[in-house]
């Protein structure tokens, strides 16, 4: 391969081999660093770290929003960074152009952790060689690897083999990451399902190419016998994979369409095991990282009313102190979410103490504000488990049971309507610690909604129970 020229890397044609792409990726990232290192530090007086390229960024106020010294740091940061962007479209596009990949796979150079998937990948890709020996044959070689010489060329072979390599690995990892790390986050949920997926694509074509609905579906069978293997080994339980599988699937298929553009091209045989290296390497760096990074969970707010047929002075003692509501209807509650059971207080006014008895435990809440009949609020200083999970295993203690779904206060806001007629609000604050915050935050205030409902509904049954008919 010809030599480039420094004027050549700024230039989107021609190609860069291996070497280059790494050395000038390192260089670029050195600079980077340490000149957003400089300016943060020494111009705007923050802090700017390592991490700071790969903190997933949920909840942040939109950039229309900041005002004064904040909008300057991030215009700066961005004016900064567009030039390193540029030159790592450029190379990145060089790049794919030496391995024989399509150039459309540059839109993974703008996805945070899977790119870093993308720059191993190429990495470790060989050039593309002059001449196609693969044209849709068999392609065993003198010199296959191992993995090629265990992998069968039948189409049913070669995706048992790839369930065999990435299923225990996959359990492996999330042991890993579960119980020793603690993490539940996009390692676990993002990056594990994709480089499964990807892997077993990857293996599943590696004799023959393969189509893409085979590659989709080898990827997608991958992650759900995962879900089957952490339940057999009691790391999770079955309602916590049901609620992950719509992210995990979906990640899981975009890998195996990955896998699949690989498998459609010629590389080396003998670098296959490069691609197991994406399991045993990238996966736990993603939940190294984030187990290192300070926790900085974001207060949720869910709210919730219905309207009833009694004045604010007959709904206030149900309010305060429900009684027992009958079983649960709902298909969330009867999976083994937690669902409340009544309500007792000790004391009256600042300072009594609530108990919002739970199916799993109890809620003790120390009374805020009493402003009879109009508000009450509390907060909260125990949280019982969010769910009891189904498993075949007597008990099931996992342990995002603990600490990842906890909620610091609540309210009930009673306003008077026409008629003698009540509007009851319901609102919780909450936190949880499960990553992307985004999609588990649909599940959580569905579920808190839920809840929600099912006191008010109660509430709103009883306090009418007690007005006298004409």
């Amino acid at each position: 391969m010809a030599r480039i020229t420094f004027a050549d890397l700024w230039r989107p044609g021609g190609t860069v081999d291996r070497k280059t792409y790494v050395l000038v990726g390192a260089v670029a990232f050195f600079l980077k660093n340490n000149l957003d290192r400089f300016v943060a530090a020494y111009v705007f007086h923050r802090y700017w770290g390592f991490l700071n390229y790969w903190i997933p960024v949920e909840g942040m106020v939109r950039i229309t929003n900041l005002r004064g010294r904040e909008a300057i740091f991030l215009e700066t940061m961005v004016a900064i960074a567009l030039p390193f962007v540029w030159l790592g479209v450029v190379m990145t596009l060089k790049r794919l152009r030496s391995a024989g990949l399509p150039n459309a796979l540059v839109i993974l150079f703008f996805f945070p952790f899977l790119n870093l998937v993308f720059f191993l990948v190429l990495s470790l890709w060989p050039e593309r060689q002059i001449e196609d020996l693969n044209h849709g044959g068999h392609r065993g070689a003198q010199g296959d690897s191992w993995l090629c010489r265990i992998v069968p060329e039948t189409a049913l072979g070669s995706a048992a083999i790839s369930l065999l390599i990435t299923v225990p690995a996959g359990v492996l990892l999330a042991w890993l990451g579960t119980r020793l790390l603690v993490t539940y986050g996009w390692g676990l949920f993002i990056a594990l399902p994709f480089v499964m997926g990807f892997t077993a694509a990857v293996v599943y074509g590696l004799q023959r190419p393969r189509s893409l609905v085979g590659c989709v579906g080898v990827a997608c069978l991958s992650v759900a016998v995962l879900g089957i293997g952490l339940m057999a080994f009691a790391i999770e339980g079955l309602i916590c994979l049901i609620m992950a599988m719509p992210i995990a699937l979906p990640i899981a298929a975009f890998g195996g369409a990955c896998g699949y553009v690989v498998q459609r091209r010629h590389w080396s045989q003998t670098g296959a095991p490069a691609f197991l290296s994406l399991l045993l390497l990238f996966v736990p760096g993603v939940q190294l990282t984030e187990h290192s990074l300070p926790s900085s969970n974001p207060t949720f707010v869910v709210k919730s009313a219905v309207e009833i047929n009694a004045s604010p002075e007959e709904v206030w003692n149900q309010v305060i102190a429900f009684s027992q509501i009958p079983p649960p209807k709902e298909w969330l509650f009867r999976a083994g979410v937690a669902y409340p059971i009544r309500a007792e207080i000790a004391g009256r006014g600042v300072g009594a103490e609530r108990h919002c008895v739970f199916s799993t435990g109890a809620f003790v809440e120390p009374i805020e504000v009493w402003d009879e009949p109009h508000q009450l609020k509390f907060s909260v200083t125990a949280n019982p488990p969010p769910m009891e999970e189904w498993s075949s295993y007597a008990h099931l203690d996992t342990p995002h049971l603990h600490g990842f779904l906890v909620s610091s206060g609540g309210q009930f806001l009673l306003t008077a309507l026409p008629n003698g007629r009540t509007r009851l609000e319901g609102t919780t604050w909450y936190r949880h610690g499960l990553g992307p915050a985004a999609y588990w935050r649909l599940w959580s205030d569905l579920i808190i909604h839920k809840i929600h409902m099912r006191v008010l509904e109660h509430i709103k049954e009883e306090a009418e129970s007690e007005i006298p008919s004409n």
